[in-house]
């Protein structure tokens, strides 16, 4: 699998397999098949691997801890902190805690929890209004010097909060949603990383499924869904936002490549040192997705993309959610 560069020297798998639904619930019934699916994706060459530990909490990075044990030289783990998790109980208390204390509780549970002794990419999952942002990138620095972490990024921050944290701690990545119908981060956060030499790891590539073609105005969601709830996917918006899945089918059908693959293929083609994540619960929709690395737009497929016009309608989180983004 060809590789890119992000930023501060970390080189990485043109796309990362994201573990967030893997044991994101207390319980899954299919853990086994969730690890044997990391290991497959080991074996087919990616070595970039994203997790969090308010995932579950704490059951999706012990499941990826266990799973990538025995093949951890040859991976790199991303992880986050960030949210407000009692490090005794696991309970969650729903607000965002980035004060160094809580970083530090929070590198000793993920590092136990992934059975490692560093985390590769350690992300700060949301930005804490609460605390400095050079109290943040001034703690990770302190974790970098110790060998738990090797580097620094940051998720769904803005460009002040990025340039801050860039002083203290150059950062290597930052992860935020961006895909064919997310494009935000083009108005002023991707010319930020382009400036500073950082890497953008975009997640929800597949605009959380519906970009596959799979989700139309019939498709129902059921009550664990979080879909339900974003304006992005009520029945008016898919009806609005089927007009960029067409485009993209029509695409995928001069290349012999699906919807997915031509979201997918739109993203490696903006900027060398952008790293899609992407989740999936079976090893077929997981070649099917990094098939998109075979696939080489035209100029003429990314200008008919472009001059579209195409207006997505809702916003892609509830009010509550945009406001802990840094967009």
């Amino acid at each position: 699998m060809i590789k890119r560069n992000l930023g501060q020297g970390l080189t990485v798998t043109a796309l990362s397999l994201g573990a967030m639904g893997y044991g994101k619930a207390r319980q899954l019934e299919d853990r086994p098949q969730m690890i044997a699916l990391l290991r497959a994706a080991v074996e087919r060459g990616m070595d970039f691997f994203d997790t969090a530990e308010t995932y579950g909490p704490w059951t999706n990075e012990k499941m990826v801890g266990e799973a990538l044990l025995s093949v951890r030289d040859r991976v790199k783990i991303a992880t986050k902190f960030g949210w407000d998790i009692d490090q005794e109980t696991g309970e969650h208390r729903g607000r965002v805690n980035s004060k160094p204390a809580q970083i530090r509780r929070s590198i000793e549970g993920s590092l136990k929890r992934l059975r490692t002794d560093h985390i590769d990419l350690y992300y700060q999952h949301r930005v804490d209004p609460e605390v400095p942002m050079e109290d943040v990138a001034g703690t990770v620095k302190d974790l970098i010097a110790e060998g738990k972490v090797r580097w620094f990024g940051l998720s769904e921050a803005g460009v002040a909060s990025i340039r801050r944290a860039h002083a203290v701690q150059p950062v290597a990545a930052l992860q935020s949603e961006y895909s064919l119908w997310t494009r935000e981060p083009e108005a002023a956060v991707i010319p930020l990383l382009e400036e500073l030499g950082i890497g953008l790891v975009p997640y929800s590539p597949l605009g959380k499924g519906f970009l596959t073609g799979k989700i139309d105005i019939n498709t129902t969601f059921d009550a664990s869904d979080d879909r339900r709830g974003y304006p992005r996917f009520t029945q008016e918006a898919r009806v609005a936002n089927q007009k960029l899945v067409e485009l993209i089918n029509g695409i995928g059908r001069k290349h012999e490549a699906t919807a997915a693959q031509v979201a997918l293929a739109w993203l490696l083609a903006q900027k060398p040192w952008i790293v899609p994540v992407f989740g999936t619960r079976t090893i077929a929709r997981f070649d099917e997705n990094i098939g998109a690395l075979k696939v080489r737009l035209t100029q003429d497929d990314l200008d008919a993309i472009e001059h579209a016009n195409i207006v997505i309608q809702g916003a892609r989180y509830p009010d509550a959610a945009m406001r802990r983004t840094g967009l």
